[in-house]
């Protein structure tokens, strides 16, 4: 069958979209692996689904990495999918809203770029017990919709994002599922710099949404960095987090502001 697809990014993070509100659309983890596939396929760091909602929200939400198993969310697709929707049957939409399973979010059109109102983290470990040698830094660790450990380090730009990420991923520490990678630097007062090893891509992403927000996070409660905070991201561009912090351990009201793009779509044969 021809399947018909777009190609979207967001700060570089690229994905398929598939309008699948009629449910007609089955694709195995194969298939969408396949799809995903840089040399024999579309390529993408992950396939986004639009389906009908289940329980009063705009759409419904699914993410598949490109090694074709579903995950919780993502916000840079989060972002994609946002812009997507809310120009769906030319609706031009300024704010929809998605079930996912991390929880039900919402997107706003801020002119060229798309806010999400991210769900609220959990599951704060500072300095968690993973010790990786060859890394040299504490890990710390938040779930921003999905798990994410993250790592400050000195020397981000010569760092190697390949062997530090996969010893955190796949650490005993985050053991059965992994965790996605983050390792971070200062710029300046609220203004840090990421790079991030995305567990399911099994690789580096030019930029990861959720990772960003814990990154964020993460450099408030280590400097006392004020909201917002902006972030910049292996593709270049600049996004900004925001987040609301209750003195403890309760974060709540994050933000995840940058851009969202439509590249081309097409049909290919599955």
């Amino acid at each position: 069958m021809l399947l018909h697809f777009y190609k979207m990014n967001g700060a570089g993070n690229d994905f398929i979209v598939i309008d699948n509100r009629d449910l007609k659309i089955q694709l195995s983890n194969e298939q969408i692996e396949s799809l995903c596939d840089r040399h024999r396929g579309i390529g993408a760091d992950g396939l986004l689904a639009v389906e009908p909602a289940e329980a009063g929200a705009d759409y419904k939400f699914r993410y598949y990495n490109a090694d074709g198993g579903e995950a919780e969310m993502c916000g840079n697709g989060a972002r994609c999918f946002g812009r997507f929707t809310a120009q769906l049957d030319g609706a031009a939409k300024d704010i929809v809203s998605f079930e996912t399973i991390a929880g039900t979010l919402t997107a706003e059109m801020i002119g060229e770029n798309v806010r999400i109102a991210m769900s609220d983290p959990f599951d704060l470990d500072m300095n968690a017990d993973c010790k990786i040698d060859s890394l040299g830094a504490d890990v710390h660790v938040l779930n921003t919709g999905v798990p994410h450990a993250i790592s400050f380090v000195d020397d981000l730009p010569n760092l190697d994002v390949i062997k530090n990420g996969a010893a955190v991923r796949y650490h005993e520490r985050f053991a059965p599922n992994g965790t996605n990678a983050n390792f971070a630097a200062v710029l300046a007062d609220n203004h840090i710099a990421i790079r991030t090893y995305e567990r399911g891509v099994e690789g580096e992403t030019l930029a990861c949404g959720t990772g960003m927000c814990a990154a964020a996070i993460v450099h408030h409660l280590l400097t006392g960095a004020t909201s917002p905070v902006k972030v910049d991201v292996a593709g270049g561009d600049t996004l900004e987090i925001g987040f609301e912090h209750d003195g403890n351990e309760n974060f709540s009201n994050v933000t995840l502001t940058g851009p969202a793009d439509l590249v081309f779509e097409g049909d290919v044969q599955i």
